[in-house]
Formats: structure tokens, sequence, C-alpha cells
């Protein structure tokens, strides 16, 4: 198949990208190499994909619909994987502005394009933030989300009710994916993974937020790009038991689901800490701080609607995967001289 994979430089992006391209998809991968973070390491990943002869890439903002519109109409894409998007909770207390445009212009833009060129099915990134002000474990997809804590968080919720409507406007099949604290090889330098590590190693003291009393549901990114290619390959179809008197928030009359997609397991965030250091060989010097505006104490997926429709089925205990993290960032940061 021909699939577009946008944000194909970003961290999740370039893993699905990668296990398209060694099934033998042809893979168009689009980014617009912002300053968010180190455009660098954004040109590392893509140099990870180059080798592929069934891949290539445009430097495309999906703000800008001009440039999108004549990409697909090129290129008539059989499937999107959507993974761009302005990341980050707390970059959006201060840029709100950069959330609209990359979150809200730049998905109606790709779901114009799916719809005006025959795309069969549009899988798309939310996040587990959509649960906001929710306490009950797990979070389900069969719960109401209408209290976001943050504009990412509600950028992330309108994604999908953006994506419900094209569902039944137009039968566009679309499956959001609420993603759960994906880490691995290639993460983001904004997240806990990169600024523990580099903190520790550094011998600088690491920010624990809510004095350490927090929960995440850490997902390792092959099991996330694994997951992620299972549901692009199945199309979702209308529920037939979907009963508009009492609707069900994850499915539809239409073509329409979203779906968890997290390990599990909540870890609790010492826990993860103790494990990475064990993995560093070294210990880490602690700054206890209050919550940050923005952010919750816990997050634990329920997995099983993923678990019964495509076989999702994380194998990657955290011992593993922070051993396969750290190995690898001691390896970037040997290459770039850090």
């Amino acid at each position: 198949m021909k699939i577009l994979v946008t944000g194909a430089a970003g961290f999740i992006g370039l893993h699905v990208a990668r296990l398209l391209l060694a099934r033998g998809d042809e893979v168009i991968g689009i980014d617009n190499l912002n300053d968010y973070y180190d455009p660098a390491l954004k040109r590392a990943r893509l140099d990870c994909l180059t080798p592929y002869r069934n891949f290539r890439f445009a430097q495309i903002d999906i703000a800008d619909a001009a440039a999108l519109h004549g990409l697909f109409a090129a290129e008539r894409f059989a499937r999107v994987v959507h993974l761009a998007a302005q990341a980050g909770v707390r970059y959006s207390l201060s840029n709100p502005q950069a959330y609209v445009q990359s979150n809200l212009v730049g998905f109606v833009n790709i779901l114009e394009g799916c719809r005006q060129n025959g795309v069969e099915h549009l899988v798309y990134a939310s996040s587990s933030s959509v649960y906001g002000a929710n306490t009950r474990m797990p979070f389900s997809v069969h719960d109401e989300v209408n209290h976001p804590l943050s504009l990412y968080a509600a950028t992330k919720k309108s994604n999908e009710l953006m994506a419900h409507s094209y569902s039944h406007l137009f039968g566009l099949p679309t499956t959001g994916l609420r993603y759960f604290t994906v880490y691995g090889p290639w993460g983001r330098p904004d997240m806990s993974p990169w600024l523990f590590t580099s903190a520790i190693l550094a011998g600088r003291p690491i920010k624990v937020f809510n004095h350490g009393q927090m929960q995440r549901d850490f997902t390792y990114v092959d099991d996330i790009a694994e997951g992620t290619v299972r549901v692009m390959d199945r199309i979702p179809l209308p529920n037939p038991a979907f009963d508009s008197g009492a609707p069900d928030p994850g499915s539809s009359h239409a073509p329409y689901r979203v779906y968890n997609i997290g390990n599990q397991q909540p870890v609790p965030l010492l826990t993860f800490i103790e494990t990475l250091e064990n993995a560093l060989g070294r210990p880490a010097t602690k700054e206890f701080l209050p919550m940050q505006a923005g952010d919750v104490p816990a997050t634990y997926a329920d997995i099983d609607d993923l678990r019964r429709d495509v076989g999702f089925d994380p194998k990657t205990s955290l011992d593993e995967g922070l051993a396969r993290w750290t190995a690898w960032f001691h390896d970037y940061a040997r290459r770039v001289g850090a």
C-alpha cells in the first residue's frame, strides 16, 4: 500500500514508518521539522528511513492547506497515519496558537485530504491526556472525556470529535489512538525519560513533580508502533449495536473507533526512576516539587477493546525497555558529542 505518515521525523512516526517500510509498504513521510526541540534529532531520525528505497520525504507543514492538497491529489494514498502535532502539555500554557495551527487547522486539512481523495482509513494520534479530570481507573474509551486539563488535551479531544463528524458525514473510516506515555530509543528531549537520563548522567538533580506521587502507564515504542500498524490494517465498520439513546463514546453508527493504546500496567514514578537508576548504574538526586498545572496524578489504560479487535499485546517490560533506552541514549550522545 501507499501510506502517508505525518510527523515521520517524530518519535512515534519514525518507528511506525520503519515498521511499514520493513514489511514492503510504500511510505511518504512529511514533517515541518520545526524547532520545538532540536531539529538535528529529527533529521537524524529521517536518516534511519532514507536507506529504504520505498520511502520518500517532503518537508510540509500540515497547516499549509495548499501544500497538503497538492500532495494528496498527486499521491492518492490508500491509508494515512497522522502523527504530526504540536505536542506537550506544559508548552501549551505559553504557546496556545501553536496548538491551534497544528492540532486544529492541520487536522482539518488532513481530514479534507482524506475525504477528497478516497483514503480508505485515517488513523490519528489522540492522547491519554483527554481523560483530564477523570479519576476512575483504568481509563476506558467507553467513559466520557469532557473535562480536559490543558489546551493540548482539549485539541486532542477536538480531533476525535472532528474525525467523528467526517466519519458520519462522508463515510470516512477513522480511528483515534489514545497513546499512553510512550518511551524508548529516539524519544523526545522534552519527556521525562530523556530529561531524567541526561540529568542523572550530568550529575544534576531531576525534578520530581507531585512529590513523586505519580503513576504512568509507560509503554515501549516498539509495542506502540506494532499496535498502530495493526489498527491501520483494520478498517473500522459502524457498530451495529450502537444505541443513540445511550451513545458509546468509543464507537458509533459511523465507521469510527477510538482505542487506548498503552501497557495496562501503571508504574509509580519513583519505581520508574529506580529502574532507570539501575539501568544507568548511577543514583539520581531528586528535587521534589508540587504538581504542575495541566498535569494529572495517574494514567492507566484499559486496552481490552484493542486486544479484542486487533490482538494488541504489549510485551516489553520496564526493565527491558529502559535497558534498550539507555543503551540507545549512550550511543546517540557519543555520536553527537553530547
